[in-house]
């Protein structure tokens, strides 16, 4: 065969394989796009999902943590009220089924009541997450810590409004609590609140994977996929648990708000309305009416102070859900309420 036709040849048959292996390296980048394509498409679909189960979440944790917030707030008239009794006698602490509910301390529910309403002054302007922060780390324990002091120097209570919030976030991050909870690792978080919801309620550990951009790199996408929907899978469970025990809390102070202010109204009209404030002159159901409203004030101050969740000593980790002491409390306000006197 002449030299030019076999040459002519060749070229034609590198020409074919030319053209056929650019079809296969095409296929192979829009097979890799594609890839880059679904994981992105998968993370923006799973990241959504954190988004709304974290919104929610944090709606009903601030919604527990205003309530706690203005039970606290209303010791101060409760006190108040309670100190014009003359003559009234040492009343005992509440121990019955291994339930204690602690002694009425004038000085201890007015102070909390100064701090949750310094609290309350600020949350308008502190973004969603902040009171569910509170109710977290227990709301008596948050109130306290505005009677302290901010990182300035400053006490966090003459701060007011907004910036005492912040204080009491802050201070609330630094670390665990000593009365027995722990407290919430907000960190810098608190000077963002569009982050807050989520730092506040499962910490940084999603951040590490899913806050990034998903590599351009077809494998590397996938694998980060893969670890962050793991990771946001089991933050949208941890999301729900704490929800659904919120919920259930809330439920469970409210029952108890109820019969704290079916009491108090009682006693407040009688000492209030028409000056009856000599002990020994109160009728058998003005007694009872005080004994109860003095018991379901210890029983809210106890449950105030439980914190839902226990913050982990590493940041990047999930803190655990107190439920094992919220469904105590709610059992023991149940036990309580049934063996309260009726009025």
């Amino acid at each position: 065969m002449p030299l030019p036709f076999i040459l002519g040849g060749i070229a034609a048959a590198a020409g074919i394989a030319g053209v056929g292996s650019g079809i296969s390296g095409a296929v192979k980048m829009k097979e890799a796009n594609d890839k880059i394509k679904l994981a992105k498409n998968q993370y923006e679909k799973s990241y959504s999902r954190l988004e709304y189960k974290s919104k929610i979440t944090s709606e009903t944790m601030d919604e527990l943590g205003e309530i706690e917030l203005r039970i606290l707030e209303s010791f101060k008239r409760f006190s108040y009220t309670i100190e014009k009794i003359h003559n009234r006698p040492k009343f005992v602490k509440y121990n019955k089924s291994n339930i204690k509910v602690p002694q009425y301390n004038k000085e201890e529910l007015e102070n909390v009541a100064i701090g949750a309403g310094v609290l309350l002054g600020g949350l308008g302007g502190a973004g969603m997450g902040a009171a569910g922060g509170f109710a977290a780390a227990g709301a008596v324990q948050s109130a306290v810590m505005v009677l302290g002091v901010a990182s300035t120097g400053t006490p966090i209570a003459e701060l007011g409004g907004i910036a005492a919030t912040n204080a009491a976030l802050a201070a609330l991050g630094g670390g665990s609590l000593a009365a027995g909870g722990g407290g919430m690792a907000l960190g810098s978080a608190i000077l963002g609140a569009s982050t807050l919801g989520i730092s506040l309620l499962i910490g940084g550990v999603i951040f590490n994977v899913v806050g990034g951009k998903i590599s351009d790199n077809a494998d590397k996408a996938c694998n980060q996929m893969k670890e962050a929907d793991e990771k946001i899978k089991i933050a949208c469970t941890h999301l729900e648990n704490l929800y659904d025990l919120a919920h259930k809390y809330i439920e469970a102070i409210d029952n108890v708000r109820k019969e704290y202010n079916k009491n108090f109204r009682y006693i407040w009209d009688v000492i209030n309305k028409n000056n009856k404030t000599d002990w020994s002159k109160f009728t058998e159901k003005e007694k009872i009416a005080t004994q109860n409203t003095l018991l379901i004030v210890g029983l809210l101050y106890d449950m105030c102070k439980v914190n839902l969740v226990i913050n982990s000593k590493n940041n990047n980790e999930i803190g655990t859900i107190n439920e094992t002491v919220v469904i105590s409390a709610i059992n023991s306000s149940k036990v309580v309420l049934e063996n309260l006197a009726g009025i």
